[in-house]
């Protein structure tokens, strides 16, 4: 119970790698604050298979690129289940299509749910993490925050936006004791993936439960180095970093 005592906020939870962090954190003893889509159902299972190992929670279903709901939904949280020491924006979006096809509508959308989104979400968390002794934010990236691929601009731009807010925040912040992460993972086999590329197999590919062990490791083992860079190959060699 690594984590006891310590509260987590998690966004994108209804699901995928929410989920699962979100269970891997509740055995280490975290209690959990989990915003999820407008996905009820899903959020509520999440919730049911924390409980179900002890843990406790507290959930709201709703839209993260709605500031308001952002912001008061947080501070609501915060009164309700106590303040952050841990931060964790999963939610995202994917978005497979040729770049003269990506209108700017969808371009918006997915800037604004991979990208703006954490900003904001960070920048409400940033005055309750500064009181903490054990504050860490991690940022679940993407090899597309890396490298190219055809179909997957907007995507890739959002995720690259996401890496570089991710390292100027963690210069900032160190002095502060907050420790600041992003996890990029190349495919990962969720219900996000299944939708956007149906020709993928299970065999091969990185488990939402990899990215919760990574997670886990980073906060269970808070120490004054700091991470640059790890490679992980699975069977179909794709990387992820932290």
């Amino acid at each position: 119970m690594k984590l006891k005592n310590l509260t987590a906020f998690i966004t994108g939870a209804g699901g995928g790698i929410g989920r699962a962090i979100a269970v891997a954190l509740a055995k280490e003893g975290a209690k959990l604050v989990l915003f999820g889509g407008n996905n009820k159902e899903k959020l509520n299972e999440t919730l049911s298979a924390v409980t179900a190992c002890g843990g406790e929670c507290y959930v709201k279903a709703g839209n993260l690129t709605d500031d308001k709901f952002i912001t008061e939904n947080f501070v609501a949280a915060v009164e309700e289940f106590g303040a952050p020491d841990i931060l964790i924006n999963n939610a995202g979006a994917t978005l497979n299509s040729p770049f003269e096809s990506t209108n700017i509508e969808t371009f918006d959308k997915i800037m604004n749910i991979n990208a703006r989104a954490p900003y904001l979400l960070t920048q409400t968390a940033l005055p309750y993490l500064k009181k903490s002794k054990s504050a860490s934010i991690i940022n679940i990236a993407s090899v597309v925050a890396h490298q190219g691929y055809v179909n997957q601009s907007a995507y890739s731009a959002s995720k690259h936006a996401l890496l570089g807010f991710t390292k100027s925040l963690a210069a900032e912040v160190y002095k502060d004791g907050i420790r600041v992460h992003a996890i990029s993972p190349g495919g990962v086999y969720t219900d996000m993936v299944k939708i956007s590329r149906p020709d993928l197999t299970a065999e091969g590919m990185i488990m939402p439960e990899d990215i919760a062990d990574i997670v886990t490791f980073i906060l269970t083992h808070r120490t004054n180095a700091v991470i640059d860079e790890i490679n992980v190959h699975r069977a179909n060699k794709a990387p992820f970093l932290i």
